[in-house]
């Protein structure tokens, strides 16, 4: 993920990222999926001594439990109540193994805690 447009001096850690990546992760009820998607914050640029320098931020999250094979079967089908075929009738373009656009992972940036680069 990358933010830009961050003033500098806004403090900022990897910790507060990663809890609150923590507590969207799935598998804590019976209603998500039950995979241990284990993400995993690494800051990479733009933050400096716990704070924003105001150059663009990079944050990488990795997913350590990708499965996308397990799509394979969903190749040539649209999915009920995901984005796909809207997605495809909109861009022309589809990424079945997961979402593309409209996967949970697009949800991330949403979740910097106060006060963040979500308030630039």
């Amino acid at each position: 993920m990358v933010i830009d447009g961050c003033p500098a001096g806004l403090e900022i850690s990897e910790s507060e990222i990663q809890y609150e990546l923590d507590r969207r992760r799935p598998g804590q009820s019976k209603i998500t999926t039950q995979r241990k998607e284990s993400d995993s914050a690494r800051i990479l640029s733009g933050i400096f001594e716990g704070k924003t320098t105001g150059t663009a931020i990079s944050i990488m999250v990795e997913n350590q439990d990708a499965r996308p094979q397990a799509y394979e079967h969903l190749k040539d089908l649209y999915r009920p109540s995901h984005a796909d075929y809207t997605y495809e009738a909109k861009y022309g373009f589809r990424n079945w193994m997961g979402g593309g656009r409209a996967s949970a992972r697009e949800t991330i940036g949403g979740l910097l805690p106060e006060p963040s680069p979500r308030n630039c």
